[in-house]
């Protein structure tokens, strides 16, 4: 397939402009070729790259997880030990996610069930969102 623009790119990865500048930017997307027009190209690989990277941030992965696990794919043959220690630290992270959605779920289910009367939607709200802690306490 031939190189294609940065326009293209967006368009096939639902990321904007601006958002692909800064990925190249802050290392998450590699430079890419130019034209002798100095015009950005792409190619397949950028594509596929960039969906992980949209699709790790939609679940909440932070930049420099991000970065981590790109430099996993990146260099296969990194000793099994490093590999092993950072497929463990995002698993845990992940499980962390979802212990906290899950709650955060049980709360909105609380909110979206039938009040007891007397009971004010807004009082069972701050209830509802006061009575847990549904925060993560390290830096997300």
């Amino acid at each position: 397939m031939r190189p294609f623009a940065i326009g293209t790119l967006s368009e096939q990865t639902g990321v904007k402009i601006p958002t692909i500048r800064f990925y190249e930017s802050i290392g998450l997307l590699p430079a890419p070729e130019r034209t002798q027009t100095n015009r950005r190209t792409y190619d397949e690989s950028t594509v596929r790259r960039l969906r992980f990277i949209r699709n790790a941030r939609e679940l909440g992965f932070e930049v420099e997880a991000i970065r981590s696990l790109l430099d996993l794919a990146d260099n296969p043959g990194k000793p099994r030990e490093e590999v092993d220690a950072a497929a463990r630290d995002h698993l845990a992270d992940i499980d962390d996610r979802i212990a906290r959605l899950t709650r955060l779920r049980s709360e909105v289910q609380v909110l979206a069930d039938p009040r007891p009367s007397g009971q004010a939607g807004g009082e069972r709200l701050l209830q509802a969102l006061s009575d847990h802690d549904l925060s993560h306490h390290e830096t997300c």
